[in-house]
């Protein structure tokens, strides 16, 4: 029996489907947010500046980065997730998004309280080492951390971020022991390690490559499968005997969950536009990143992988937040 009361309930479903249908409709009628969970100038601020610049001629509004580091990125991740769900405030970061559940109390599980929109770009994590640290290799600086045990190398990530991983996935491998220095982003720890407040840094390709290309950093393995075209003289760990050790960095684009799936399917479709376009194309493989594009769908199984995989060498690395 339909009540009056299953009437109204169903009246008042449509009338919300149909204003959220309008809204997504007008959408954008107003300036967007990419919330980038670190500082200015590493990887990921410079792939949402590039993006927010597309977008803001292909919308004809502004489409703005607002850096919320802190907490290995948790802040801005937070923040963005917890935002109304309009599509005025979408989340652009890295793959730490999917590590950091498995070492810190987070607030937010990527796979529930985050919609995937694109992957924007993929780049290897370079293990860089300063000119008077002395070494060329791999093998070079096993032998001086054999000499040495407990030599600092900087991240521009905190605990738990793949960059920490890889560096102590490698550290089990050859038997040495390496020692963290986290940074809130790649621009600071780029600089200490120009400097040379810190020797050793494992960083994404982005921060690092005009510093290789002038010859100011030596950089000594990539974590790709294969030697990154930006990167063609840097061997990878695979290549140097660390069996294995594969793992590359990405950076990808979320929302809220609740946003209209026709919001989605815009940003989905005019972000995959944007990275075909030759001109940014070209500053992502100048930048020393891949860019990759896709579907929804396919960012959210790689998400699913990364976060297993995370899970897996949190427990194989004993790695535990203080």
């Amino acid at each position: 029996m339909i009540t009056r009361r299953t009437l109204t309930l169903a009246a008042l479903s449509l009338g919300l489907a149909k204003i959220a249908t309008a809204n997504a409709a007008a959408y954008p009628a107003k300036p967007i947010r990419f919330v980038v969970p670190f500082p200015a100038g590493g990887s990921t601020d410079v792939g949402a500046r590039l993006i927010a610049e597309s977008l803001s001629r292909t919308f004809g509004q502004q489409v703005y980065v607002e850096n919320k580091s802190g907490a290995n990125g948790t802040v801005g991740v937070e923040e963005a997730a917890r935002s109304p769900p309009d599509g005025y405030t979408i989340l652009f970061t890295i793959d730490a998004v999917a590590s950091n559940p498995h070492v810190f109390h987070t607030r937010v599980d990527p796979s529930k309280d985050l919609l995937p929109i694109i992957q924007v770009s993929r780049q290897p994590i370079v293990l860089a080492a300063h000119p008077s640290l002395g070494v060329n290799s791999l093998a070079e600086l096993i032998a001086l951390a054999k000499k040495q045990p407990g030599l600092p190398y900087a991240t521009g990530s905190g605990l738990g971020s793949p960059q920490h991983m890889a560096v102590q996935w490698f550290a089990q491998i050859a038997g040495i022991k390496l020692e963290q220095v986290p940074y809130r982003g790649g621009g600071p720890a780029i600089n200490d390690l120009l400097g040379g407040h810190v020797k050793l840094g494992a960083l994404g390709s982005t921060p690092l490559i005009s510093h290789y290309r002038a010859g100011t950093l030596r950089l000594l393995a990539q974590t790709s499968q294969a030697r990154s075209s930006s990167l063609p003289d840097v061997p990878t760990f695979e290549e140097q005997g660390i069996k294995g050790l594969v793992l590359d960095q990405w950076l990808g684009v979320f929302a809220p969950v609740g946003v209209a799936p026709a919001i989605v399917e815009l940003l989905n479709r005019e972000i995959g536009k944007a990275l075909a376009d030759p001109a940014v194309r070209k500053s992502f493989l100048d930048s020393a990143q891949e860019p990759v594009g896709g579907t929804p769908e396919a960012f959210a199984e790689l998400v699913r992988e990364d976060y297993a995989k995370f899970g897996r060498l949190v427990k194989d690395l004993n790695i535990k937040a203080e």
